[in-house]
């Protein structure tokens, strides 16, 4: 399998994923999703994970899997790549899996003693992705398994890390991140 193909057919199928953390923090404010609850001594998620943000995530996932529907007959025939289309369960999977996952992260950071914005090498990077995985895995697993085949989801798993640290460094520069990761 060429190298290029597996790559473009990993980024392809990860968008919908990949998107809705960004959405959510240019939309992100609003009130926080553990309602100021604390565990232990510690907010449950913490400020940074709000409703809206969460609601714009899913729905700016959702978006990009309809544009890159749209898009993949065109984009297929001019590259000469078969690009999946986004049945809408898998679509609300990539998306909503990507938003649990970075919320399940908020809650792992917080119980290890973590505050908002405290780096947390791996997770950081492969939180969204992991729960997005899974959860198109359980409610689509024919489409799972043509679409992410073993190098695509090695490409996912190395890509990822990268796009992460450039994204979030661009949202520091841009100032729309306190901090670079």
């Amino acid at each position: 399998m060429n190298v290029l193909y597996v790559v473009a057919i990993a980024v392809w199928a990860m968008l919908p994923a990949y998107v809705p953390n960004n959405a959510a923090v240019l939309a992100g404010g609003g009130r926080p999703i553990d309602g100021g609850r604390t565990y232990g001594g510690r907010r449950l998620l913490g400020d940074g994970k709000t409703w809206r943000g969460t609601a714009v995530g899913v729905l700016a996932g959702l978006a990009v899997a309809g544009v890159l529907n749209w898009l993949a007959p065109t984009v297929s025939v001019t590259v000469g790549v078969a690009f999946p289309r986004f049945p809408p369960i898998v679509a609300l999977a990539l998306a909503a899996g990507a938003m649990v996952g970075d919320i399940a992260a908020s809650f792992l950071k917080r119980r290890t003693g973590r505050e908002r914005g405290a780096a947390f090498p791996v997770v950081d990077q492969l939180d969204f992705v992991v729960v997005a995985l899974l959860a198109a895995f359980l409610l689509a697993p024919g489409w799972f398994g043509r679409v992410f085949t073993l190098p695509v989801l090695v490409a996912v798993v190395v890509l990822t890390p990268a796009l992460h640290v450039l994204t979030n460094g661009v949202a520091y520069v841009l100032g729309l991140k306190d901090e670079p990761w």
